[in-house]
């Protein structure tokens, strides 16, 4: 695909266009770990939304053969749907995507990313008047390999459903076919034909998406992260623009924009696929690939990356997860890195949990409304679901 680089590097230069007010206080990460739920058999997804309109917002889980949610404050477990496919559930994507002050919910499901050919199943969720019964599944044409899904805005304004498989159909081996990232466009009935959208299939192996808003145009662009490194896919007329921003070698498997002190953008990844290393990537001075800064190598199968101030030191931070899936005599858990610089150069580390969080999915979130995002994290190996209070003071 044809890379406009002259918009592109426009996008670029208006990255420093964005304003935070420094703090002149360091912070001390400070967090009160609660389980909420402790039955977890796989916990692959999170999402944290308004499932009943009640201005809180609540977790929402795709366990192995269940969607939960949990509602805001008491934690109370509702299950909106029990298996939906004989293979485990893999994905969820939960947001008001029409302004009524509650959630709109899809699921991916049939996880097998062994079978390029047949695994995969996308479903629309409709609610019941009450939200805390079983919501009815609409099943809706899918790629093999389901495996992240989001509400994205389109051009017109309006939410899509993006679903990002993590192979090709028929690949080996990440060789073969594009992996065919789509966008869904809901009707105002949804147990009728949805249309699609074809946004690119230039890339092979994919793992995680991140929605941003990268430029000054309704539609939102999306970060990608996949075995060829990490990308911009900006949505255009009849397709999508894929603008390559980094040279990670081996690939990158999770990713999140965040915000320097001073306003400038960073990328956080975690590379190779299920990998060791937390990755930093901060704007070129003059075109070119990114800077890209391995902050920390000494992670076992990372699984989980999230940006945000939560630190409330007016730039943000990075949150990652890692699970050590098949490793025995391995520590598992959550780390917090802050930026000690307005150029991202340097990285000041936190242990947030030591060992109690196998972590497969994680999310930051002001849950109690004390202006403090705190963090959500679900663990496969430690069968988990946490809440991690933010008690953090500067």
């Amino acid at each position: 695909m044809k890379l406009q680089l002259n918009r592109f590097f426009r996008l670029l230069a208006a990255s420093t266009t964005l304003a935070f007010a420094p703090s002149t206080e360091a912070a001390t990460p400070a967090f009160r770990a609660v389980d909420v739920d402790t039955g977890v058999q796989i916990g692959y997804g999170l999402a944290i939304a308004d499932i009943n309109g009640d201005k809180k917002p609540d977790i929402v889980l795709v366990d192995k053969n269940i969607v939960a949610w949990y509602e805001n404050p008491g934690w109370k477990k509702h299950i909106m749907t029990e298996r939906l496919t004989q293979l485990d559930h893999v994905c969820v994507a939960a947001a008001d995507i029409d302004g009524d002050g509650k959630a709109e919910v899809a699921i991916g499901a049939g996880w097998n990313p062994g079978d390029t050919v047949n695994s995969g199943a996308v479903f629309y969720l409709i609610p019941p008047a009450d939200r805390a019964q079983k919501w009815e599944p609409v099943q809706l044409p899918h790629e093999p390999t389901v495996h992240r899904m989001k509400w994205v805005k389109n051009a017109a304004g309006q939410f899509d459903l993006v679903v990002v498989p993590l192979h090709g159909k028929g690949n080996k081996a990440g060789e073969g076919q594009g992996v065919r990232i789509l966008a869904y466009h809901k009707p105002a009935d949804p147990r009728s034909e949805w249309k699609t959208t074809l946004l690119d299939a230039s890339l092979h192996a994919t793992h995680n998406f991140d929605p941003v808003q990268w430029d000054s145009d309704p539609a939102q662009e999306m970060l990608v992260s996949g075995r060829e490194g990490v990308f911009l896919l900006d949505q255009t007329t009849g397709g999508g623009l894929l603008s390559r921003l980094g040279g990670s070698e081996p690939g990158a498997g999770e990713i999140r924009l965040g915000h320097l002190k001073g306003g400038g953008r960073f990328i956080a990844t975690i590379e190779p696929m299920h990998g060791t290393n937390a990755v930093i990537y901060t704007p070129p001075s003059q075109g070119g690939s990114w800077n890209r800064q391995v902050i920390d190598a000494t992670l076992v199968d990372g699984h989980a990356v999230a940006c945000g101030d939560v630190l409330k030191l007016g730039y943000d931070q990075v949150v990652v997860g890692w699970r050590a899936m098949g490793k025995t005599n391995v520590h598992v858990g959550i780390k917090l890195y802050a930026p000690q610089d307005s150029a991202g150069t340097k990285w000041e580390t936190h242990l947030i949990d030591d060992n109690t969080m196998a972590c497969e999915d994680l999310m930051l979130a002001d849950l109690n409304g004390d202006g403090r995002l705190d963090i959500i994290a679900a663990g496969r190996a430690t069968k988990n679901l946490k809440v991690y209070w933010n008690e953090s003071r500067k």
